[in-house]
């Protein structure tokens, strides 16, 4: 059967024509990520000090001795994840990185399966090479792979614990996240989804993990006091240098410190705004509320706190995923220029206009991360506006266009509107059953 996939033929309808064009690029450009730029590497390791610390932690040596007044690569993980990951320090230095390359690209392909079966799309779909092929492009998965960091990991912790969010298995989901926690706390924002839907179990696992192997951690490390002591007062530090946050670019270009903190400010409103829509207006759209209300929630975490670097976009791919949602807030072109800005490779360092390019290359990220949170404020501030001018609060937000616009997920066909849904009602009215696709 796989073969007989496998054979060339004709194709006979446009969605074939595309599938057979883009499958080829997608798994050569997997090929070349995963076995020539990632074995290739880089100048930038971050691999290198997760393994020493490893090592350390399993000779019974101190493992928090970074030197941070350097920008190179620091250990940073907490107690709980340098068990997690000690493991890796068991086999020679570069058979464990190639291993641990070959992990994040298996977690990076499986978080992208289950991206696509959370929005109804199967694998031989239009969108399943499209997807693969944009992820494997993007900046994020490229430097993964190619640093050889956890981030691959993370992406697939995120995708399962939507995918149990979502089923109400919620001490499967808080397992899952409170395993990623424990390595990095990257996703921790997620809770606060577990809790405007009131999934509070969610909230067992995902603390009792990280405090549970913390527990069996500290017996067994010789500094792990240290890490409280020492790394996290240098976390919380806002540095100047590999830092895309507000705080770190304007660290960078000498900003005042009223300044960023205005910046800020402004910005936590704007999130706040937004948040409060999407709970308000659509907390029973479950797909849409969660992934949506999930990217608002991360890419602030990136932009607003003292770090934030350009590869942690990786967590907002199942957020723009839902462009194929007919009401996403991400089907207008400043939301997509947005994205260019932290998710392309490009480098826009130039030799012929130097102060130009630099400027463009340390800011696009910032940049892009700001406008991505402006854009979602200003459609769902948009909408509200409009629906309360209209009358038509207590039926939604959403345009009484938009019932019977196109949803990607039906091959771009209208589907039939469906009854509005009134977001004060416990039991919010079904919509039809066409939302469901047809897979083939």
């Amino acid at each position: 059967m796989l073969f007989r996939q496998l054979e060339p033929r004709t194709a006979r309808t446009s969605a074939e024509v595309i599938k057979f064009a883009l499958w080829p690029f997608a798994v050569m450009m997997v090929l070349n990520r995963v076995f020539i730029k990632a074995i290739n590497g880089f100048i930038t390791d971050d691999y290198r000090p997760v393994y020493n610390a490893s090592f350390e932690f399993l000779n019974r040596r101190p493992v928090y001795t970074a030197d941070f007044s350097s920008v190179d690569p620091h250990y940073l993980y907490p107690p709980s994840g340098t068990l997690i990951i000690a493991p890796v320090a068991i086999i020679d230095y570069e058979l464990s990185r190639w291993l641990f390359i070959a992990l994040n690209a298996v977690a990076i392909l499986i978080a992208w399966y289950l991206l696509l079966r959370l929005f109804k799309f199967g694998i031989g779909s239009v969108a399943a090479p499209a997807l693969l092929l944009a992820m494997f492009s993007s900046e994020t998965v490229i430097n993964t792979l190619v640093f050889t960091n956890v981030n691959g990991c993370l992406l697939l912790a995120e995708l399962l614990f939507i995918h149990l969010l979502l089923a109400r298995r919620d001490l499967w989901a808080g397992a899952i996240l409170g395993l990623s926690i424990a390595v990095k706390p990257t996703l921790a924002p997620l809770l606060l989804v577990a809790a405007v839907r009131g999934q509070w179990k969610v909230f067992i696992t995902a603390c009792g993990v990280p405090l549970a192997l913390t527990a069996i951690a500290w017996p067994l490390s010789v500094d792990p006091q240290k890490f409280f002591t020492r790394v996290l007062p240098y976390l919380a530090q806002t540095r100047d240098y590999f830092n895309s946050s507000v705080g770190g670019n304007g660290a960078y270009y000498g900003l005042p410190h009223w300044l960023i903190l205005l910046i800020q400010v402004a910005m936590a409103g704007v999130v706040a705004v937004s948040l409060w829509l999407l709970w308000r207006y659509y907390r029973h759209d479950e797909l849409f509320f969660v992934t949506t209300f999930s990217g608002v929630l991360l890419t602030a975490s990136f932009l607003l706190p003292s770090l934030g670097q350009m590869y942690y976009s990786m967590m907002l791919f199942p957020f723009l995923m839902t462009v194929v949602l007919r009401n996403s807030v991400l089907r207008n072109w400043p939301a997509w220029l947005a994205i260019f800005g932290f998710m392309t490779y490009d480098k826009w360092l130039s030799d012929r206009w130097q102060g130009v390019g630099r400027n463009l290359e340390y800011l696009r990220v910032t940049f892009g991360w700001g406008l991505l949170l402006i854009v979602v404020f200003c459609v769902l501030g948009d909408r509200y506006l409009a629906a309360r001018r209209e009358g038509r609060l207590q039926f939604g937000i959403d345009p009484t266009w938009m019932a019977s616009a196109p949803d990607s997920r039906h091959g771009g066909k209208s589907a039939t509107a469906a009854p509005a849904t009134d977001p004060h009602r416990d039991d919010p009215v079904a919509p039809v059953d066409d939302r469901e696709p047809v897979l083939k």
